[in-house]
């Protein structure tokens, strides 16, 4: 990774050099210092006097050579992600890293590769005119307490956990009058990344940014009670109404989609593509450790019957592992384990050499899918989102699906993640604690492996006499025009076996009473392999306003309004924490597994910190 840096290190006095080779073994020493993450504080600061006696020995009066060092460029960031301290030079008994400071100077670049680095002030990666370009997340929007304004140039850089993540800037679906537009439509995938990521932020004593909030993802993260059977369709829908927690005189729409449960005996076996990010941003605890500790409850459900593939990724790519019986699991994990972080981030290197093996591995009778683990720092090679989803988009149509997993903090890329993932039709979820991996491969394996429909997409038709006005609850990343409902050519999602997908919208009634039907939910998939799609319809009247609500709406009611809060929406004029809590509190269920109460809980949190 090239970051742009200051030559002039005015602080010690030497912006001039005489003796240039002199000054090339220092930054080599200086560059090794750095390296040494894993040894003592007092080696690292015997090896960095040493270097400084090096570059003084260099200081004259000639200006032909200018060592590009300085101003706030970058903060280490090691294995433990203690904060880095601050000051006018660098604090040599610091041992979690350290910022330089100097006079502005000229520009010029270092390559700081093989380093695990967060980058304070470099020049944008460029972007290809396909790529969506998105705003990265201010800092986030709650700090624990404001600062006080200062010169930029004098600020000392705020210790910020979530320093450098990025997400995809969007507005919320706006009302539509029926009038105008009866219809709305988008494409059906099973994603919670948002939901473990806000978790993570309030977990940790800050608001998420409003762009990280994905209320349908939120909503998407929980399971539900009531019983629906499919009977010789994949999919069976539900649909009840209650009164909006938004807006007094209006309503709230709950429509689940339930897909076919399939008993894992009578499914395939798995032939797996571990696509492993080892670069040096994985390096902290909460990412390539804890995804070691992820797949290996991943690794314990294989079988006999499955096959594991490895392929890792920094600098470059590397095949560790090539078809790996799942009976195996002692070899695999010690491949697993055995992995470390270094070195950048070749991201697109490593998904175009996971495809080659899984296209040379491929066995049709299988279930045949690349698992990517990664921050999604993508900072070397990546020169086109678009072609990387195109590569996934031609893979899944031959059979090779993607679930991608993110992880870590400080310098997440959801913006990278969530793009490939709505544009290739990869699952996305998010793992910060092994309880989230635990629901992902234990509690939800087969969903999150088995493909049970392909090219998912919903489209719900309103009646123009009864519904005056509509607000889809999220799905602002999955619209579709309306016009390629039908149309087969047309990428979609991918549905998971027993998968539950709810959607919600806001409705407010017409002065129609004499008319009972209210709208139209449209499910249109393809089994898989199939070329042509297949149509589900069901209406939905005023009988569906029931006179008590279930469990199950008064939850996701509960969820879609701490979404509205987060974001501090526009369209929520009534719903507050209280009203949160009282709806989850009392819509609570069975909740075998507890992820009703730790949502509780983390509104709670939320509740402490705003």
């Amino acid at each position: 990774m090239k970051i742009t840096v200051r030559k002039n290190f005015a602080t010690f006095a030497l912006g001039n050099l005489r003796k240039p080779s002199l000054c090339s073994n220092f930054k080599r020493a200086l560059k090794r210092s750095r390296r040494l993450k894993f040894v003592s504080a007092g080696f690292r600061v015997l090896h960095l006097l040493l270097a400084m006696l090096l570059f003084a020995a260099c200081a004259g009066s000639h200006r032909d050579y200018e060592v590009p060092m300085g101003d706030i460029v970058y903060r280490d960031v090691l294995p433990n992600d203690e904060p880095a301290n601050s000051g006018s030079v660098p604090d040599m008994s610091a041992p979690a890293g350290w910022d330089f400071f100097g006079e502005a100077g000229e520009v010029d670049e270092w390559d700081m590769d093989g380093y695990e680095s967060e980058v304070l002030e470099s020049e944008p990666m460029p972007v290809s005119d396909d790529e969506p370009v998105a705003a990265p997340a201010a800092a986030p929007n709650a700090t624990p307490a404001a600062t006080s304004a200062a010169p930029e140039r004098d600020r000392v850089p705020e210790e910020d956990p979530f320093r450098g993540e990025s997400y995809v800037s969007f507005v919320e679906n706006a009302f539509v009058n029926t009038r105008a537009e009866t219809a709305v439509t988008f494409t059906m995938q099973m994603d919670t990344a948002s939901y473990g990521n806000v978790s993570r932020y309030i977990n940790s004593g800050f608001a998420p940014p409003v762009d990280a909030v994905r209320v349908a993802e939120m909503i998407n993260y929980f399971n539900w009670d009531g019983d629906l059977t499919t009977n010789d369709s994949p999919f069976s829908i539900y649909t009840e109404i209650g009164p909006s927690p938004f807006n007094d005189g209006m309503y709230l729409a709950f429509v689940r989609v339930r897909a076919q449960d399939i008993d894992r005996t009578d499914l395939p076996g798995n032939n797996l593509t571990f696509l492993i990010d080892t670069s040096g941003s994985m390096a902290p605890s909460d990412r390539l450790p804890l995804l070691k500790r992820s797949l290996e409850l991943l690794v314990e459900n294989m079988d006999a019957r499955d096959t594991i593939s490895i392929v890792t990724y920094a600098s470059g790519s590397q095949v560790l592992l090539d078809s790996v019986s799942g009976s195996n699991q002692a070899e695999i994990m010690r491949a697993i384990n055995n992995l470390s972080a270094g070195g950048s981030t070749a991201g697109a290197q490593g998904i175009t050499t996971a495809y080659a093996l899984a296209q040379r591995n491929f066995n049709p009778e299988m279930n045949n899918r690349i698992i990517l683990c990664t921050d999604g720092d993508f900072n070397v090679g990546v020169s086109s989102v678009r072609e990387l989803t195109d590569l996934m988009a031609e893979q899944r149509r031959n059979g090779i699906h993607m679930t991608i997993l993110g992880y870590g903090m400080g310098n997440y890329r959801d913006t990278t993640m969530e793009t490939i993932a709505r544009n290739g039709n990869g699952a996305y979820h998010y793992i910060n604690t092994i309880a989230d991996a635990r629901k992902i491969f234990i509690e939800e394996l087969t969903s999150n492996l088995y493909i049970v429909a392909e090219e998912v997409r919903a489209q719900v038709v309103f009646n123009a006499d009864t519904v005056a006005n509509y607000r889809l609850i999220g799905y602002e990343n999955r619209i579709m025009e309306n016009r390629h409902f039908d149309d087969d050519s047309r990428d979609a999602g991918e549905v998971g076996v027993g998968a539950d997908l709810v959607i919600m919208f806001e409705i407010q009634l017409s002065q129609n009473t004499e008319s009972k039907d209210l709208f139209t939910v449209r499910v249109r998939y393809k089994n898989p392999g199939e070329p042509a799609s297949k149509l589900i319809e069901i209406p939905a009247g005023r009988e569906r306003m029931l006179s008590a609500n279930t469990t199950d709406f008064n939850f996701a009611a509960a969820v879609a309004s701490f979404g509205h809060i987060l974001r501090n929406s526009e369209y929520n004029a009534n719903a507050t924490l209280s009203d949160v809590l009282s709806l989850a509190r009392d819509a609570t269920g069975p909740d075998i597994h507890g992820h009703r109460r730790s949502f509780i809980e983390m509104v709670e949190a939320f509740q402490r910190i705003r």
